[in-house]
């Protein structure tokens, strides 16, 4: 076949290696553009380019609110076509006093609290630009300090990088999951940050661990308390570590006489839904009395602060209660560190002498391409004040020539170049003086723009001062540009003006704690009723009110079992599962109140699983158990193989396509009826059964027909009438003929 011109542009190549690069390409996408923040100013694009629209905006802190809605199309249009969720996500977030260290954003309306509730849609709020992000983030963007890039159609400029003046990545923090890597920077003090900039500044052999001689550790926005300071030397020195946060408690006094546990600052890490969650952990440790000093709870929180409020009986152990808090819920909690940046384009983990560095490189980069225009302006400006002062001294003879020429392009050659042709003079001796004539073409189209007002002599004095000042910022920024340690004293002269604005005091506390101990009391044995009904829902009822409600307990449970309270339930399912229940993590309840689903308190599946036996787990060990399954395999196993101290283990061993049709105790038990869907039966003596392992899966109790499947199973004994019902009447399985185990058995007369 002929060689096509299509042929010639077909490349092939092997698959894996186009989803190779593909996916290498996507990564690095996520990790560069979109999830990491870059290390000189803290931010991810998505919150840069929300910042520099709403300063295109006009959105300033000082003019009204702008409604969020319109920031969020004005960025996705120009600069972050991805969706406006994400942009109005990222606003919202730089708005958020409690997750962020400083604020960036002045938001106005329902942007979302403490508790997980989230903003309100974004045509309902509004928002400006804080004023601590202009004067640290924007204000010399105009000078031409960093490069601006096309944006993604390149019919808008946007910054490359924001000239921030502050490590912003320390003080704000930022979390983020990018593909293969994430990063979880805490949020730092302000005041604290700018002494260690400073320090590094002026002695840039400085290390991870003299910095923090200055930052102390992370300062978050929800206080509390960092209990591993030991910790944080480490972490620092590596960009990776575990803090651990402690909330703040006070005790106080209640009511008659009670203790009150308050807690009024939480950790960072139970921000939004983490809150709900410790109330009900709470309410769990009083119901399943763990904690059963604890009395009640309630969330008093307000816009003055966090306080929730831990009521205790009276002469409860508080100090011991608040250790429980701490052990067995996110009262104390973990914060992982992993200090992950873009840097140079790539990601990097860096140390905090790191962070410090590229942050100060950045500084005096910035300050350099700074000053340099502002060096060019003034140079500009000098070359035109000295053209005007020369001016003025031959003022006459300049007027002269404006008004002996015939247009503006004849009178600026003959200022710069001294050429006279066509020009009309007074006399010669003009005409040789301007010939004479040399000012430069900047300072001529100054001179030709000059207002006559400009010739009073109050005018001239304001132009010579102008002029010595213009001299003085000159050898100022000559001074800044040549000398290293002068630029460094700027930079640390605007640090220090920053600080005082700006700083404030620090939230969290850092210190060593020892380990919790806690005092458990020894639980008081006694007897209990459990109870499960038929939609899986239990509960323990003490067995006082069980025995004088019995008829109804009965009535309204499928399992009711007599336990004692340190035992555990134990539930077989026809998945060859058994799942245990500590009876202590089964909420006590009165008659009529409703249990909590099985589901919540075990690994049972009320979707996939049909409980098939329920008993106290001191009563498993002590019996061995009947095992039969659909696909006709059987066997004995006894119960102390079931003790495990994992919540669920596999009871017994199973094919894949077979399911448990009963398990049942068979101590004092005799003979085994196994029925098929069929109408087969089989009754064969347990002595047949041979006693295996729960690993094991059984031998066969009948020989099944190609299709067919046990459905019913049936342990008897000796002396006493057991019988089914069946259609037409009654069967009474005692009277089925004895078989032997495996047998095909015989098909009932209906």
């Amino acid at each position: 076949m002929p060689k096509t011109e299509t042929d010639d542009r077909i490349i092939r190549t092997d698959y894996s290696e186009i989803m190779q690069k593909n996916y290498i390409d996507y990564a690095m996408s996520v990790i560069v553009s979109r999830a990491l923040p870059d290390v000189r100013d803290g931010l991810k694009p998505v919150q840069r380019r929300v910042l520099f629209d709403m300063w295109e905006l006009g959105t300033r802190y000082d003019r009204p609110y702008r409604k969020s809605a319109r920031i969020v199309g004005d960025t996705m249009g120009k600069y972050h076509p991805h969706g406006d969720s994400s942009i109005y996500d990222a606003l919202v977030v730089m708005a958020q006093d409690f997750k962020k260290g400083r604020t960036l954003v002045d938001g106005h309306g329902n942007f979302g609290s403490i508790e997980g509730d989230g903003a309100a849609a974004m045509r309902y709020t509004e928002a400006r630009l804080e004023k601590f992000t202009q004067d640290v983030f924007l204000s010399d963007l105009d000078q031409n300090i960093v490069d601006f890039i096309p944006n993604f159609d390149e019919t808008e400029k946007e910054p490359e990088i924001l000239p921030a003046r502050i490590p912003n990545i320390l003080v704000n923090g930022s979390e983020g999951i990018a593909v293969g890597m994430a990063t979880s920077i805490p949020t730092h003090n302000l005041s604290e940050v700018l002494d260690a900039v400073i320090a590094y500044i002026r002695d840039d052999s400085i290390s991870s661990e003299g910095l923090t001689r200055y930052i102390k550790g992370p300062d978050f926005p929800t206080g509390g308390i960092i209990v591993n300071k030991d910790e944080l030397r480490n972490i620092y020195e590596t960009g990776q570590g575990k803090l651990k946060i402690r909330g703040r408690t006070q005790i106080e006094k209640g009511k008659n006489g009670r203790t009150n546990i308050v807690i009024t600052e939480i950790p960072y890490t139970m921000i939004g839904a983490g809150i709900g969650k410790f109330l009900n952990d709470v309410a769990q440790l009083a119901e399943n009395r763990t904690c059963p000093e604890i009395v009640d709870i309630s969330n008093q929180s307000s816009k003055e602060g966090t306080r929730i409020v831990i009521e205790c009986r009276k002469g409860a152990d508080a100090e011991n209660i608040r250790n429980i808090l701490f052990k067995k819920t996110r009262l104390e909690d973990t914060f992982g560190v992993n200090m992950l940046v873009v840097s140079n384009g790539r990601p990097e983990t860096m140390s905090l002498q790191q962070i410090i560095e590229a942050h100060v490189d950045f500084q005096f980069e910035i300050a350099d391409r700074k000053y340099e225009n502002l060096l060019t302006k003034e140079l500009e400006q000098k070359e035109v004040q000295e053209g005007l002062i020369r001016a003025v001294d031959v003022i006459d003879l300049i007027i002269e020539i404006l008004r002996g020429s015939k247009n503006r392009k004849m009178a600026l050659e003959c200022l710069v170049m001294g050429k006279t042709d066509g020009i009309h003079f007074k006399s010669e001796e003009s005409r040789e003086a301007a010939q004479n004539l040399v000012f430069t073409e900047r300072q001529a189209n100054a001179i030709l723009d000059m207002r006559l007002v400009k010739l009073i002599g109050l005018e001239i004095d304001a132009l010579m001062k102008d002029h010595a000042e213009t001299m003085k910022r000159i050898a100022r920024y000559q001074k800044l540009l040549d000398d290293h340690d002068a630029m460094a004293s700027q930079l640390i002269s605007e640090l220090e003006d920053m600080k005082k604005e700006y700083g404030t005091a620090r939230r969290t506390t850092i210190e060593n704690a020892d380990e919790i101990v806690i005092e458990e009391k020894k639980i008081e044995e006694e007897e209990v009723a459990f109870c499960l009904d038929r939609f899986g829902y239990a509960k323990v009822l003490d067995l006082s009110a069980y025995e004088k409600n019995k008829e109804a307990a009965d009535a309204d449970s499928k399992y009711v079992i007599r336990v004692m309270n340190t035992d555990k339930i134990a539930i077989f399912t026809d998945t060859g599962k058994l799942h245990t229940v500590k009876v202590l993590d089964v909420p006590r309840k009165r008659l009529r109140d409703k249990g909590t689903p099985i589901d919540n308190l075990s690994n049972f599946s009320n979707a996939e699983e049909e409980i098939l036996w329920v008993g106290a787990m001191a009563d498993v060990i002590r019996h061995r158990f009947f095992f039969a399954t659909a696909n006709g395999n059987v066997k004995l196993t006894q119960g102390k193989e079931f003790v495990s101290s994992v919540r669920s283990i596999q009871s017994t061993r199973m094919q894949e396509d077979d399911r448990i049709v009963t398990v049942q105790p068979a101590d004092e038990m005799d003979f085994a009826v196994l029925r098929t869907r069929e109408g087969y039966f089989i009754r064969f003596s347990l002595e047949d059964v041979s006693e295996l392992r729960k690993t094991a899966v059984g031998v066969r109790g009948i020989h099944l027909s190609e299709g067919d499947k046990v459905d019913g199973a049936w342990l008897l004994t000796n002396g006493r009438e057991f019988s089914i019902g069946k259609e037409g009447g009654r069967m009474s399985l005692n009277r089925l003929k004895l078989s032997k185990r495996g047998g095909k058995g015989v098909k009932s007369r209906h």
